[in-house]
């Protein structure tokens, strides 16, 4: 998404204007986007929702899934608009992120200097003349630090997950043709490890506010046959669990991984 993302600095940027955004072809080959808790509910009405292991970080993210292969998102048009009534907050954030200082707990505003809506000679002034920030850069840190705030109530979220040993590996098949393409590389929340939770573990749940968050990833679940549409896919010859064994004339691709 970022081509060149630097600290923002009304120095640097004092000249800097923000042009709508009329596209997202920015975003045309995501096929995933991260997204946090709050997030769950409305996404679940479009978007499978499933969770990646980020090893370095020792930690789960949950992600929507915009297509079926890398570098394909089956939402976004040739003319670059989105086909969905909701667009995650990652892909509306665009063209800043926060990024941690080399203080503790301390973050600063990034924007992508090369972004097609950054410029100098059209759109919102992001910074006053006296250098103070515009409003539309007060909007932007306003929105930051709330995505900033879910995103930690999401990590405690997939640790709760992971500490109960509630993911497992999804594994899903998509025969097209004569070819056969492996979703893998992702994980669910197990419904039967879920069932099996003992009353504590289950009542902290709840008291975490955290089953509508649940409930809301395993309905999203069958939004992959959304994208199968999208996609123009036949019927999918295995979901949820074990991986079949392919045969040599079958072509597979991890897509998640």
């Amino acid at each position: 998404m970022f081509k060149q993302l630097i600290p923002l600095s009304s120095k640097l940027h004092q000249n800097k204007k923000l042009k709508n955004i009329k596209g997202f072809g920015f975003a045309s080959n995501f096929h995933v986007a991260s997204i946090m808790t709050h997030e769950f509910i409305r996404a679940a009405a479009i978007y499978p929702i499933v969770f990646i292991e980020d090893k370095e970080k020792d930690r789960f993210l949950p992600v929507a899934m915009l297509g079926l292969k890398a570098n394909q998102n089956l939402f976004v048009d040739k003319e670059g608009k989105w086909q969905a009534s909701y667009i995650p907050a990652i892909i509306r954030r665009y063209p800043f992120a926060l990024a941690k200082t080399n203080q503790e707990d301390q973050y600063t505003i990034c924007i992508d200097e090369n972004s097609e809506i950054v410029n100098e000679k059209e759109g919102v002034a992001l910074f006053n003349e006296d250098g103070s920030a515009a409003d539309v850069l007060e909007n932007v840190k306003r929105y930051l630090g709330e995505l900033h705030q879910m995103e930690a109530i999401t990590h405690d979220f997939c640790r709760f997950m992971a500490e109960n040993n509630l993911f497992a590996p999804m594994n899903m098949r998509v025969r097209d043709s004569d070819k056969v393409q492996n979703i893998a590389g992702c994980y669910v929340i197990n419904d039967e490890r879920l069932n099996n939770l003992s009353d504590e573990r289950f009542l902290e749940l709840r008291k975490k506010r955290f089953l509508p968050v649940v409930y809301a990833h395993l309905t999203s679940l069958a939004q992959i046959e959304r994208l199968m549409r999208l996609a123009g896919k036949l019927q999918p010859v295995q979901s949820q669990g074990a991986v079949e064994r392919m045969s040599e004339k079958e072509e597979t691709e991890d897509v998640l991984h």
